[in-house]
């Protein structure tokens, strides 16, 4: 049987040549008057997956 691709995770991950998983940061959304440059300045960052997760992330994304 074939293993699916969890769509959700797949539009909101993409994987780099060396083969880290970034992601877009949180909290980047509304509301932004409330928070300070240094705080935006941090949001708007990719992230990547932290290596604990990356097993995780493997089985969402087998044919990524």
């Amino acid at each position: 049987m074939k293993i699916k691709t969890n769509k959700a995770a797949a539009k909101r991950l993409k994987r780099t040549p060396s083969g880290k998983i970034k992601h877009k940061g949180a909290y980047g959304r509304h509301l932004m008057k409330s928070k300070n440059a240094k705080r935006l300045r941090r949001i708007k960052k990719t992230r990547y997956v932290a290596p604990g997760y990356m097993d995780h992330m493997e089985r969402l994304l087998p044919n990524f």
